[in-house]
């Protein structure tokens, strides 16, 4: 049981838990009379389970313990950026008085003393919440570092400043297994890569934000991280890595369907923004069926969200303009009704697929 993850030990309770209440249930409607010898082995083999569990990967194992647990969550996360906040207004009320040589010094060891803080608590603490909330004032600690070092030496701003923070964050995050570090890693790197594709492209890298396609390449390369490199002993990884890749793919793809000036495409603005209608109806549509066919419900619901946003958007080009108000509203209802029920037989079908399965 060492070797599993957070995730799978929890995931590992969880089963223990259903078999327990099934067999309970099962017992008390005469379906399942299991011998005493039998019965008391299994209790035991389970209690002893969840005991390692606990000890080993301090599992939940109740809902009342889950829902502290993501209480927790919340809170590390507030106790965070409480104390990156803390911690960047007394650079800035004591900084004057610093010399540059102690100014540097400081600047330097902050993010590593920190960094060695959470590698130690995360050591002495088995739940993690404390590791995770040091780890986030460690890369709160290193941008101000790249910041402020940026400032003294009168540097110039550059996107590395970007792949920089990027870089510690993906370390933070494996190392401590921080959901959050993994995402602004993430945003940190879109920025980054969009600004150094609008540099190759002539333009200032700062300008990153007008122009949307800068963001298909980097939006691919990270969904496609969970599918070459398994992260199954980092929970919430592959959900995190394939999620914020399809948002930011169809704002990216939103954004150009209805503003085709932002696009390098040398066709005209309503050539640019039909194509890149159709290629989000069709992106979505294959999100669904992806999601569909991995369980990934997630995934499923991501792309139902953005193919209803294309939709209507493109139901607000055709009829707002010429439609009485209430038969547009009633299109829409008539659409969404329509899109029920090919999901409901899409999940029936799923459902019987999963019930031959088994």
């Amino acid at each position: 049981m060492a070797n599993l993850s957070k995730s799978q030990a929890q995931s590992r309770a969880d089963q223990v838990q259903a078999f327990r209440a099934e067999q309970e249930f099962l017992k008390n409607q005469g379906l399942l009379q299991l011998p005493e010898s039998t019965a008391n082995t299994i209790r035991q083999y389970h209690d002893e389970l969840l005991d390692e569990l606990q000890q080993s990967q301090d599992v939940d194992l109740s809902d009342g313990a889950k829902s502290l647990s993501l209480g927790m969550q919340i809170v590390s996360f507030l106790g965070a950026s409480a104390l990156a906040a803390s911690l960047f207004f007394l650079f800035y009320q004591y900084w004057g008085y610093f010399s540059t040589a102690s100014q540097v010094a400081v600047l330097v060891s902050a993010p590593l003393l920190s960094l060695a803080l959470a590698l130690w608590v995360r050591r002495l603490d088995s739940s993690g919440y404390y590791a995770k909330l040091a780890a986030l004032v460690s890369f709160s600690s290193w941008v101000l570092n790249i910041v402020m070092l940026g400032s003294i030496f009168n540097m110039t701003p550059s996107p590395n400043a970007l792949a920089v923070f990027a870089l510690y964050g993906f370390l933070l995050a494996y190392l401590l297994q921080v959901r959050l570090l993994l995402a602004a890693a993430m945003f940190c790197s879109f920025i980054f890569i969009g600004a150094q594709f609008g540099t190759w492209m002539g333009s200032y890298w700062v300008y990153v934000g007008e122009f949307p396609e800068h963001i298909f390449l980097p939006a691919f390369l990270f969904f496609i991280v969970p599918i070459l490199i398994n992260q199954d002993r980092f929970h919430g990884f592959s959900s995190i890595y394939q999620i914020l890749s399809t948002i930011a793919f169809f704002i990216a793809l939103l954004i150009l369907a209805n503003w085709g000036r932002a696009s390098y495409l040398p066709w005209s603005n309503s050539a640019i923004e039909g194509s890149y209608q159709l290629l989000g109806f069709v992106a979505s549509a294959l999100l669904v069926i992806y999601g569909i066919r991995t369980n990934a419900t997630k995934l499923m619901l991501t792309g139902n969200v953005f193919f209803a946003l294309f939709l209507y958007t493109k139901f607000f080009d055709w009829w707002w303009g010429w439609l009485p108000k209430y038969v547009f509203f009633l299109l829409i209802g008539l659409t969404a009704i329509l899109a029920m029920v090919v999901f409901n037989r899409l999940r029936k079908l799923q459902q019987q697929g999963g019930r031959y399965e088994n």
